[in-house]
């Protein structure tokens, strides 16, 4: 079958006619070159359009109305004719006016994914469609492109005509005039815009001969520069910026000149040719441009002959005819572009050879032998363009010298579209032999042996052999396929193929697999040559996992950190630094999480400047704006990094301010973190500086006690709590800098037997910073400075130890005066000091408390057995001082002695307090803190012991009221056995004020026991108290027993409420009516009111409702009624009530048990809504949104 070229053919005589020239081009053949496009199409086909695998079928009508058929070829066996390209069926259709059938025919290559530049050049250009007015075209002129489209409205392009919108039934003009105008006003602006830019350009090259002769006459004169050139160079300039890594200063720069795009060169001027970088241009500025005759031509590449089929490149298109002008001009610019050319591979040989020598140095730095004279025909076969080739010494034709090539990205590859077969290869391998060694380094491939493919005996010629591998489809015209044809053969060239393989990689793993790429793309960031294709790297690990979890992040900070060793500081703050600040007001939380973490992980490996600076700032900011807490926990233990990494002693009040900030965080989780990393890690920096007891420490106090001059009307108990937290956390510093200080330091001595630090030695620390052998150094050398230290202090005394003695002199006496001034009542802020002087004390040890902090005290105190008065000089044992030194310095050490000492001081003070009739605030938080822990029960029950057997009624009063206090939280074995015997002893006294003070104790019993035995023994006291006739005229005792009923009632027994509480409160309420006295009277009624209250929210049977709570609330409303009106409302509602719960309950023992069917409906009913509330499982908020009435 012969083959049929369409374009061999004329569609008619009448075209043939027209067009004689086109027709003779038409049947030229494809190696002269492919069809031109037509007149007015700027655009001429470009030289690498690759050959048709199809061509499209089909009929269409022309303008003209005729038609053309267009079908597929194929070559003959032994013919020389190559497939039809689609870029020369494209030039055809354009040629001929088939518009339709080119625009069909463009669509089916976009779909194909094979987009043609000349159709897109073509459909893309406005120019093409607009309508032609003004005298018609001449009878031999094609008609022009506006001509047969004339329903084309205010569009740019025919891409995006939308063919539904228009009829063939005639034209729309009234609805096309005012698209018609729009684009006209476009496109005479475009016109403006280009005429302008003509416009500059040709000032530009105007400049005056007579100027021209001065400047060269006086070379010490300069000519001003032009715009043009200041723009390009700018360009050169920020494009040298940015190869330097100096990013901040290519943003600057960019500001001051935001007239010009930088990011694209055409914006300096069209059709002028870039020029080097500026470091080429000061390395050549002083070397002569090369003159032609120096030059060979050099092949390194490959027959096409020998290709496939389907990879020849298209033939060279016809050049369209030029003026002679014109050609001028090309000519120049060919040949500034070729002295360029030269000046970059000169510049690319020295690197070459400097590279090499540094290769040779490597080699002989490792020993290793010299490498064998290696075969490099085979490198010529099989790297046809690899860059190693080297010089062939034995030949003594010129014209056989390679030149180095530059180490680009396609001169790396082993291509396997383009590989020769080697019975085509006009020079063998065995002629190109050199004796020269070729420099290689261990950690590149190796050169492989000569590849021989065995060859058939046949005689097949070159065209069918093509045209039968053409027959083998290779995807090399796509991206893919272009990577996959060709592979890399030196490290360079794998971390350019992975640079651009990895942004398309990277979209289409899954997201819970996608930590597998991190090595890879850490790699190819590290070695890659390119900044931005290393920052699109990188910016592709920052957004890897939309929101990473925990592992995750640490896979990515280990491979940050891996990085930033690997890149060291320059690279790091100009290509990761970047990333973080990019995403430090990410939406998602977790990303924001990375950033903070990731500034912390590379702290170490950044320019001082910038982690003291930049850093620094970014971390503030995150903590003073973020929401989440997760983020701020991290950015405090990333400030803490930077706090041990920090030298700038500016930035000390920063890290204060810092480090208040971050303590009044609400969440916990921030706090926490404050206390075990930043705080140690900012008291290792003020260590250093001399300034964590001259400065850090006294600013803390300095603001306790502002706190407490302000407080007077009311204490805010947050603040003071947090900076106590934070001077509490600053104890194991202060202790090692005490050490550290010593005399003794210098003959601290690690060899010998140091004997091992007891567990109990210091406190538990709140994380391994807060370890005071970790501020030491090593557990070793704590022990022998610990020992020195005993020795020091119970021996040798504190003479020019400045440490110790700002310690025993200032900080100490300070902290007694503010402990002073708190609010003894206040049971958190004694509880916070105390907890603070127990870690004081046992971090300083036992010597130092005994012979140091207790005397202190002991001398505020001042008790002794002959001073049991509190004179008025002496009222600090109503303070707070009490039991803060009872709690928080006597139970620091839990032997015998100290037990002794802790118990004599409790028993001083609760006489003297007793003989003197003063508060017993003081006691009482003693005991209440104490008594909180079991282990001190013991201990209490001995003081309280020591006052039920004292002679003073005083005491015993006391020691009743303090009862109170331990029974909670005791065992009821221990209350069994010594708390109910010493009350029962107390209330066998005479004194009337002493069983009273008994009653409050037996309430507690009766809420907290459940005993039989021991509850019917504390009942029968007091029924005793409530039917004993002695007791009747006793208001006091009535008082106290109302108060306690009102506060143990709702969580006793039940039993114990309905047949003791309940009825005896009637029994009083009654007794109340008939007081006389009005005081006592109102007194009564007011506890009995505040006691019913509390009863009322219990559940009471309907018998004792009617028989005693209903007539109790009726005679305590006969007492509201006549003494306090504002009360008997409350009661009146309370009355009715009672009255409705009676009144419901009769009615359904009347109505009996419920029928079938309405308990079918209430289970039904209870069905439901255990559904609906089932499903609420999230918030209570939702929980709450349920009972909401519906608007």
């Amino acid at each position: 079958m012969a083959s049929v070229n369409p374009f061999d053919l004329s569609d008619s005589e009448e075209e043939a006619e027209r067009r004689p020239n086109e027709t003779a081009d038409t049947e030229r053949s494809p190696s002269d070159g492919a069809p031109g496009p037509p007149p007015g199409n700027p655009f001429p086909p470009p030289a690498d359009a690759e050959p048709p695998t199809l061509l499209l079928c089909g009929n269409r009508t022309s303008p003209s109305g005729e038609g053309i058929s267009v079908s597929a070829t194929s070559a003959m066996a032994g013919s020389a004719e190559t497939r039809v390209s689609v870029d020369a069926i494209a030039a055809q259709l354009l040629r001929d006016q088939y518009i339709l059938t080119a625009l069909e025919f463009h669509t089916e290559l976009l779909e194909a994914g094979r987009e043609l530049p000349r159709l897109r050049d073509y459909f893309s250009n406005p120019g093409n469609f607009e309508r032609q007015s003004g005298t018609p075209p001449a009878k031999d002129q094609v008609l022009g492109p506006g001509g047969p489209l004339n329903r084309a409205g205010s569009i740019s392009t025919l891409d995006s005509l939308d063919f539904a919108r228009y009829s063939d039934d005639g034209n729309r003009e009234s609805d096309e005039r005012v698209a018609v105008l729009e684009f006209e006003l476009r496109k005479a602006k475009e016109t403006i815009q280009a005429l302008r830019a003509n416009l500059t350009q040709a000032a530009e090259s105007e400049v005056p001969s007579q100027e021209r002769k001065n400047f060269k006459s006086s070379p010490e004169i300069q000519e001003p520069i032009r715009p043009l050139e200041k723009r390009a160079l700018n360009f050169l300039v920020n494009e040298y910026l940015l190869k330097s890594e100096y990013k901040l200063s290519a943003i600057t720069f960019s500001d001051e000149n935001d007239d010009q795009d930088f990011e694209l060169w055409d914006d300096v001027g069209l059709n002028i040719p870039k020029p080097p970088d500026l470091l080429q241009l000061y390395r050549n500025c002083w070397t002569p441009l090369p003159s032609p005759r120096d030059m060979v031509d050099v092949s390194v590449g490959v027959d096409f002959g020998t290709l496939p089929g389907n990879c020849i490149a298209q033939d060279p298109p016809k050049k369209p005819d030029l003026s002679k002008q014109q050609q001028t001009e090309v000519v120049q610019e060919l040949e500034y572009q070729i002295s360029l050319l030269n000046i970059e591979k000169q510049s690319l040989a020295e690197q070459i050879k400097k590279l090499q020598s540094e290769i040779q140095t490597l080699k002989r730095t490792v020993s290793s032998p010299p490498p064998s004279t290696l075969d490099l025909g085979s490198q010529n076969t099989s790297h046809p363009s690899s860059s190693s080739t080297t010089t062939n010494t034995s030949s003594s034709d010129p014209v056989s010298v390679s030149y180095p090539q530059p180490p680009t990205d396609n001169g790396q590859y082993l291509d396997i579209r383009g590989v020769s077969e080697p019975e085509t290869d006009p020079n063998p391998p065995s002629a190109q032999n050199t004796s020269q060694p070729h420099p290689q380094s261990h950690n590149k491939l190796k050169s492989r042996p000569p590849v021989v493919f065995d060859q058939p005996n046949r005689k097949l010629s070159p065209a069918f052999q093509q045209a039968l591998l053409s027959f083998c489809r290779m995807c090399s015209d796509s991206r893919l396929g272009a990577e996959v044809s060709r592979i890399a053969d030196s490290e360079e060239s794998v971390m350019l193929m992975l640079g651009r393989c990895l942004p398309h990689i990277v979209p289409n793993v899954l997201l819970a697999k996608r930590e597998e790429l991190i090595p890879l793309i850490l790699c190819t960031a590290c070695l890659h040559p390119e900044p931005k294709e290393r920052d699109q790297l990188l910016h592709i690990l920052f957004n890897l996992i939309k929101r990473p979890d925990e592992e995750q992040r640490q896979m990515i900070l280990t491979g940050c950190v891996a990085f930033a060793r690997h890149v060291g500081p320059t690279r790091v703050e100009a290509e990761l630094l970047p990333q973080c600040w990019e995403q430090i007001n990410h939406k998602y939380p977790e990303r924001r999480l990375l950033v903070a973490e990731s500034c912390g992980a590379l702290a170490p490996y950044l320019p001082k400047e910038i982690r003291s600076s930049l850093v620094l700032s970014m971390l503030q900011q995150m903590l003073a704006e973020d929401k989440a807490d997760m983020v701020r926990e991290a950015v405090v233990k990333s400030l803490s990094i930077i706090m041990g990494y920090i030298d700038d002693p500016d930035k000390y009040s920063q890290g204060f301010e810092l480090m208040l900030l971050s303590l009044g965080d609400p969440s916990e989780r921030v706090v926490s973190a404050v206390h075990q990393v930043f705080i140690p890690a900012f008291a290792a920096w003020t260590t250093e500086l001399g300034t964590l007891h001259t400065a850090l420490i006294p600013s803390l106090l300095a603001r306790i006690e502002k706190l407490l001059m302000q407080g007077e009307h009311g204490l805010d108990e947050h603040k003071l709590h947090v900076f106590l937290s934070a001077l509490q956390s600053l104890i194991p510093p202060l202790f090692g800098v005490v050490l550290q200080n010593a005399p003794f330091t210098s003959r601290a001595k690690l060899h010998g037997d140091i004997p091992p630090i007891e567990v109990t030695r210091f406190p538990r620390p709140a994380s391994p910073l807060q370890d005071v052998s970790t501020i030491i150094g090593s557990r070793e050398m704590l022990s022998a400075l610990l020992i020195l230290y005993d020795h020091q202090l119970e021996h040798e005394g504190t003479t020019s130890w400045d440490s110790l003695l700002w310690v025993v002199n200032q900080f100490l006496p300070q902290l007694i005066d503010i402990v002073g001034r708190i609010n003894v009542t206040s049971s958190t802020c004694v509880h916070e000091f105390s907890r603070f002087f127990w870690r004081f004390c046992r971090t300083f040890g036992k010597i130092f408390t005994n012979t140091k902090v207790k005397p202190q005290f002991q001398e505020i105190l001042r008790l002794s057995e002959e001073n049991v008065d509190v004179s008025p000089g002496n009222d600090i044992l109503t303070k707070a001082t009490v039991p803060i030194y009872a709690t928080g310095v006597l139970t620091c050490y839990n032997q015998e002695d100290d037990r002794k000492l802790l118990v004599g001081f409790l028993e001083d003070v609760m006489t003297t307090l007793s003989l003197s009739h003063a508060p017993l605030d003081s006691l009482k938080a003693s005991f209440v803190e104490l008594g909180a822990n079991p282990v001190y029960h013991e201990l209490l029950l001995t003081v309280l012991w020591y006052g039920v057997v004292h002679t003073s009624a005083l005491v015993r009063c006391t020691a009743a009221r303090m009862f109170e206090l331990v029974l909670r939280g005791m065992s009821e074995a221990l209350v069994d056995r010594r708390a109910a015997p010493a009350l029962i002893t107390l209330c066998s006294g005479p004194e009337f004020s002493v069983r009273i003070s008994t009653i409050p104790a037996f309430g507690t019993i009766m809420e907290t026991v459940t005993q039989k035995e021991l509850l019917e023994r504390v009942k029968m006291q007091l029924a005793s108290f409530l039917e004993d006739p002695q007791y009747q005229d006793q208001h006091s005792l009535h008082m106290e027993i109302i108060r306690t009923f009102g506060r143990v009632g709702p969580n006793a027994e039940p039993r114990f409420r309905d047949d003791f509480v309940l009825p005896h409160l009637h029994k009083l309420a009654q007794a109340n009516n008939s007081q006389a006295v009005e005081n006592k009277r109102i007194d009564i009624a007011t506890q009995l009111f505040e006691a019913y209250s509390a009863l009322s929210c219990c559940f009471i049977s309907e018998e004792v409702m009617m028989n005693h709570f209903l007539p109790g609330l009726r005679c305590l409303h006969a007492d509201m009624e006549q003494l306090s009106p504002e009360h008997e409302v409350i009661l009146n509602s309370m009355i009715k009530e009672c009255e409705i719960k009676v009144e419901n309950r009769g009615m359904g023992d009347a109505q009996g048990s419920m029928s079938i069917a309405s308990s079918l409906v209430g289970e039904d009913a209870k069905t439901k809504f255990l559904s609906k509330m089932g499903q609420l499982t999230t918030s209570g908020a939702m929980l709450a949104n349920v009972f909401q009435r519906k608007k």
